[in-house]
């Protein structure tokens, strides 16, 4: 979350009343994430989250990003659900953007994570995976693999400025990984950006899953990957194989990986570091003034990927390829 676009206190009013959520009472910006610019709203009838859509969310994907979240809903998922307008309408315009009001959620997200909130996590994110197999809508993933390059382009030039070498260490990747990405494996909707702080919690009890403006149909244990390097690393980037292990583990006890998913896992990780190094590090030398924003350290991913580099099997991540589906 954050704040690129500032919203005046008449504009907002005048928008809540095509609601019927009460009279505004106050709001304040949140600054944490980069995408979307966010606030925290609060009126006679109880507390909102308000979303302005910004940079990468294009509004042809809205609907998508909408209907998810009402659908995972009905399947048992606890996601926030888009407040509709007294027209019936989930997405109207604020400050010149697209913008909807979202149903808040109790619950922090975990500054440090433990095994219980990885295992939650792990047991959430397989739920996810299987109650979105009859979602209709359907939405390609502009960050895989063919997204990369693009992405790289924009911040070449300017990597060896963050640190030596690092032009040449992502394109030697990029080139790896565009050769032997897999194909075939089993594909559905995916979060694709389920980090620590769009999971919330009370105490170690898995309250919600936010921020669905990345999420696409791509290859699930992709998504898996995703969150190995999200949740599994300390804050000095050395790999928790205990987190890991609850992690994957919880994973499977919902929705089992096949032979081909985990032979591929270390190859999947690779490009997760690789994507999240390659967005880190243009929003790293794109940050607009005046924007009520932190960019998040891109060399955090590089530590990352040099670690899944070096991972052969699921061994490494703490399991045994037992119990998989052919």
């Amino acid at each position: 979350m954050a704040v690129y676009t500032d919203v005046a206190a008449d504009e907002l009013a005048e928008f809540l009343s095509r609601y019927d959520i009460g009279d505004l009472l106050s709001y304040k910006g949140i600054a944490e994430g980069v995408e979307n610019s966010n606030f925290l709203v609060h009126t006679t009838a109880g507390s909102f989250f308000l979303t302005l859509y910004e940079k990468r969310v294009a509004v042809k994907d809205l609907p998508f990003f909408l209907g998810l979240m009402a659908h995972l809903a009905g399947h048992g998922i606890v996601c926030p659900q888009p407040v509709k307008t007294l027209d019936g309408e989930t997405l109207g315009t604020l400050a010149g953007k697209p913008a909807a009001i979202i149903d808040f959620l109790e619950g922090v997200w975990p500054r440090k994570p433990n095994a219980a909130h990885c295992a939650a996590v792990g047991q959430a994110l397989a739920k996810l995976h299987l109650a979105g197999r009859d979602f209709g809508m359907r939405r390609a993933n502009a960050l895989s693999v063919p997204g990369w390059r693009p992405l790289f382009d924009q911040a070449a030039s300017r990597a060896d400025n963050l640190q030596h070498g690092l032009r040449a260490f992502m394109s030697d990747e990029l080139d790896h990984l565009e050769k032997f990405w897999p194909r075939h494996l089993p594909e559905g909707v995916i979060h694709a950006d389920l980090f620590p702080d769009n999971v919330l919690f009370l105490g170690e009890k898995l309250s919600g899953l936010i921020d669905f403006y990345f999420a696409c149909n791509d290859i699930l244990a992709y998504d898996v990957a995703i969150c190995l390097n999200a949740w599994c690393f300390e804050s000095d980037h050395s790999f928790n194989v205990t987190k890991a292990r609850a992690f994957l583990n919880a994973y499977g006890r919902e929705r089992q990986l096949s032979t081909g998913e985990q032979t591929a896992l270390p190859l999947l990780a690779r490009g997760a570091a690789l994507r999240i190094l390659l967005t880190r590090l243009v929003d790293w030398f794109n940050v607009p003034p005046g924007a009520m924003v932190k960019p998040k350290d891109p060399l955090e991913y590089v530590r990352k990927l040099r670690f899944q580099q070096g991972v052969s099997s699921m061994r490494d991540y703490g399991v045994t390829p037992s119990g998989v589906v052919a």
